[in-house]
């Protein structure tokens, strides 16, 4: 029997199917996720990734993520910004350019890295601006930080989204009756690297949750990087629990609690907390997409979004590599970050869901 193709190895990785080890095929996988990412950052003008030896893997996965992220300002100030470039030097939106799926055979997708694991600023890609790069949010003239909710600490997973999706403000959302809250679709992933801001991670679904944002459906969902060393195990919720116990019960009790410091009663969830399936996330992802398709069509209302782009066909406003530069560069270089202000670090004890009588905080369909 022939031996089986690269591609077919990254594929039983993926579902779940290998019993290889991970190192063994580490090469394989990481040829065949990102084939079509590069595909994108090579924008047509050269050959796929080729086959690379294990002593260069780390090369290439660097060039892959950190090289396309440009910084300029100085971290936690209002005038931070982080642009994304293709592999030609050709500036791109990480809202509308960077393609949704990494690999669509295998329903393998891109997240656009917002928030690393630990840390407390709440960055976020910014919709309403050109080429809408990463930036800190900012509520009533100051810029955010989310509290430490005791026993929690910053962000208890990398976080992100998901390119080329869109949660439509002016349609309730069929499965939550909620309209969207008018940004790509969010990204939990639960690996257990922790990722760089701006970095592009290929991801596996696992899951997905129903938050309720002030009254806006804020779809939550589960991802692994498929080169983590867990990804062969985990391929749903019900592994995630198994695997990693607890931490679905963490997370849905992190985002209850979170803005309670600062006076906010707890966050709602749609279907009681309960963790949706992976094809229920894969059909909410493509329902998302769908709606972005919409907006860049001129089929929906952008209200103040940008939709400025340079790479993409498929609508908004096209720009050429001059403009893009000029918005770019509007932005000063690169600073040395301002140091986090001391309040960041402090304790917040606001209690438990369970100290609430919540019994379904953690359940799974």
């Amino acid at each position: 029997m022939a031996a089986p193709t690269a591609m077919k190895r990254c594929a039983d990785v993926v579902s779940g199917r290998s019993k290889v080890p991970f190192l063994d095929v580490l090469v394989e996988r990481y040829f065949c996720v990102t084939r079509k990412i590069q595909k994108f950052f090579d924008t047509g003008s050269s050959p796929c990734l080729s086959y690379s030896p294990i002593s260069s893997v780390t090369t290439v996965l660097e060039k892959m993520s950190r090289a396309q992220a440009e910084v300029r300002g100085a971290e936690h100030s209002e005038n931070f910004r982080i642009f994304f470039k293709n592999e030609d030097g050709k500036y791109v939106s990480p809202f509308h350019d960077i393609p949704l799926y990494a690999d669509v055979d295998n329903q393998v997708f891109n997240m656009v890295v917002e928030i690393p694991r630990w840390s407390n600023a709440k960055m976020e890609v910014a919709t309403k601006e050109p080429l809408n790069p990463i930036k800190q949010d900012e509520k009533n003239g100051k810029l955010r930080f989310v509290h430490n909710c005791f026993p929690h600490h910053g962000y208890i997973w990398n976080y992100g989204a998901l390119p080329q999706t869109w949660e439509n403000p002016n349609a309730k959302d069929p499965h939550t009756g909620a309209k969207g809250d008018n940004d790509p679709i969010d990204v939990i992933e639960v690996g257990s690297r922790i990722a760089k801001r701006g970095e592009i991670l290929p991801v596996k679904v696992l899951g997905i949750l129903a938050m309720l944002d002030d009254g806006e459906t804020d779809w939550k969902v589960l991802v692994i990087d498929v080169r983590d060393p867990m990804a062969t195990q985990i391929n749903g919720v019900k592994d995630l629990e198994r695997i990693m116990p607890g931490y679905l019960c963490a997370t849905v009790e992190w985002f209850r609690i979170y803005k309670m410091p600062g006076g906010s009663p707890p966050n709602e969830f749609a279907f009681n907390g309960e963790a949706k399936d992976r094809s229920f996330a894969l059909r909410v992802i493509e329902e998302t997409h769908h709606e972005w398709k919409k907006l860049m069509g001129g089929k929906t209302d952008k209200g103040k979004l940008d939709l400025t782009c340079t790479v993409t066909d498929v609508g908004g406003r096209k720009v050429e590599e001059e403009e893009a530069t000029s918005i770019v560069e509007a932005f000063g270089p690169e600073e040395d970050p301002i140091p986090i202000p001391e309040e960041v670090s402090e304790w917040h004890y606001v209690g438990s869901v369970y100290d609430r009588g919540d019994e379904k905080a953690c359940s799974i369909m």
